[in-house]
């Protein structure tokens, strides 16, 4: 079976760090287990900025300096990092919340083998979660994409919640 795993923004800033929450800190412990259990490809985002984040439009609407290229608060969680690293899986650095080109590599990978499922875990459910997964639903209608919703955290729990009713709307299928 082709499937992917698709480990969406799991970055120190949006676990414990400028952008952080309990809820991203509780969400780790599986996230660690279900990347160290998965039979497939992992593909791994990091949200991505440049010193200059606070003029940019999502600066204005989210002015709290965060994944500035290069710092800490930038980096994979160090245990994610060492299996990303382990595995040399790929890594897109993305300035948008959603990534075109990780959806045009999803669209290659699917020409040469058909995927079979795309699933997505991570960070933030209700903004970049939500937006990779309508984006990869875009590219590959017909592909089975899925989000493991005890390996998301939102920016509140309730935004979590709407963003995967919102998803399953859209036929992304919904694990609890």
């Amino acid at each position: 079976m082709n499937k992917v795993l698709i480990v969406i923004d799991m970055q120190n800033d949006f676990i414990d760090g400028a952008l952080g929450t309990k809820e991203a800190m509780g969400i780790l412990p599986d996230v660690i287990q279900k990347i160290k259990d998965f039979e497939g490809n992992i593909i791994y985002t990091r949200d991505t900025h440049k010193k200059d984040y606070l003029s940019t439009q999502e600066g204005k609407y989210l002015p709290v300096e965060h994944c500035i290229e290069g710092t800490y608060g930038w980096e994979l969680q160090k245990d994610i990092k060492q299996l990303m690293e382990d595995t040399k899986s790929t890594v897109y650095n993305k300035n948008t919340f959603g990534s075109k080109e990780l959806a045009q590599q999803l669209v290659k990978m699917n020409e040469n083998k058909p995927v079979e499922e795309i699933e997505l875990i991570g960070l933030c459910t209700d903004i970049c979660v939500i937006s990779n997964a309508l984006t990869i639903k875009t590219f590959l209608p017909e592909v089975k994409i899925s989000v493991d919703a005890k390996c998301c955290a939102g920016v509140t729990p309730e935004s979590h919640q709407n963003a995967l009713n919102a998803m399953k709307m859209c036929q992304i299928q919904i694990i609890d």
